[in-house]
Order: C-alpha cells, then structure tokens, then sequence
C-alpha cells in the first residue's frame, strides 16, 4: 500500500497568560514552531489573559471559523482562581475527547510525577473543531505534541488519528 499524503490542517494557538507576551510567550512559540515543522499551517496565533468571558469569545469565534480546524490553547489549566480555560471552553464542547486528558497526565506523570493530577489538560470536539487545552509550561506543550498531538494530526498515523475523521465530522464525507 503506498503512503498516503500528508494532509495539512490549519491550527490556532492561542496563549492563556496574564503575564505574558507574544514576544516572551515560549510556550505558544513552541506550540506554533513545531506544528509548523510538522507541516501544519498557522492560522492564527493569539494571546489573552486569564479572563474566562474573554476567553469564551475568543474560542467561540475561533471554533466558528470555517478555516480553522484545530485549537491548541496554553495556560490556565491549573488549579488556582486565575486559571479558567476549561471553564470557558465548557459551554462549547459538543463532544469531550477525555482519553486525551488522560493520556496526557500518564505520560506527564512520567516527567513529573504525582505533581502532574495538578493539570486539567483536556481536549473536545466543539461543532466542527478539535480543541485542546494544554498547560502552560514548555514541558507539558512539549510532552502533549511530542507524544500524542503531531501523531494524531498526522493523517497517516495508524491504526487512526483525528485528521482522518474531520471530512465526516464537518459533514463532507459519508459516515
């Protein structure tokens, strides 16, 4: 069987920080540099504080971009009052992906140990859109592509991965 094409998807990163900026933001630097290096295309690269409304309509006018596939936030999935991206995707997800949240703590528990049921990783189909949350070290966003995102990005990943399923979900393809 020949090797399929690597099929591109367009991705959002965007940063959760309230101290932060785009110039010292290393996480969704590195997020957007090797989605990049993977083939990916960014579509848009955001940052915004630690405001759960804010961030609700940022997400909300991101998963409604017809050209927008994929959302990979950084930051505010921890523990403290500041930190509120699950909160502010919660109303949105159509469809939870938990395995993903799950898988993340495993392997993070590796690198981290015990400190890592510190982090409410998650990821969820919102309408038409895969979106993760990913926390807001260079570590975690490394642990999240390096070992799950860019296989599952991947169109030729097997036995499956998310890239394949997007023409059903976006009602393209039968299914």
């Amino acid at each position: 069987m020949a090797e399929r094409p690597f099929i591109p998807v367009n991705i959002s990163v965007v940063t959760v920080s309230d101290s932060r900026t785009l110039e010292t933001d290393k996480s969704g630097q590195l997020a957007a540099s090797r989605l990049r290096e993977a083939g990916h295309r960014i579509a848009a690269r955001e940052l915004i504080k630690d405001d759960e409304e804010l961030l609700r309509a940022l997400l909300r006018r991101l998963i409604a971009d017809p050209e927008i596939e994929v959302v990979i936030t950084t930051g505010g999935t921890g523990v403290t009052p500041r930190d509120v991206t699950p909160e502010a995707l919660a109303p949105l997800v159509s469809k939870p992906i938990p395995g993903f949240g799950e898988l993340f703590r495993w392997l993070s528990y590796e690198e981290i140990g015990t400190s890592t049921i510190q982090s409410r990783a998650c990821a969820a189909l919102c309408d038409e859109t895969y979106v993760f949350l990913l926390p807001g070290s260079p570590g975690a966003v490394r642990t999240a592509l390096d070992r799950i995102l860019l296989q599952q990005l991947d169109n030729r990943h097997r036995p499956c991965n998310f890239v394949e399923l997007l023409p059903r979900i976006r009602g393209l393809a039968p299914g």
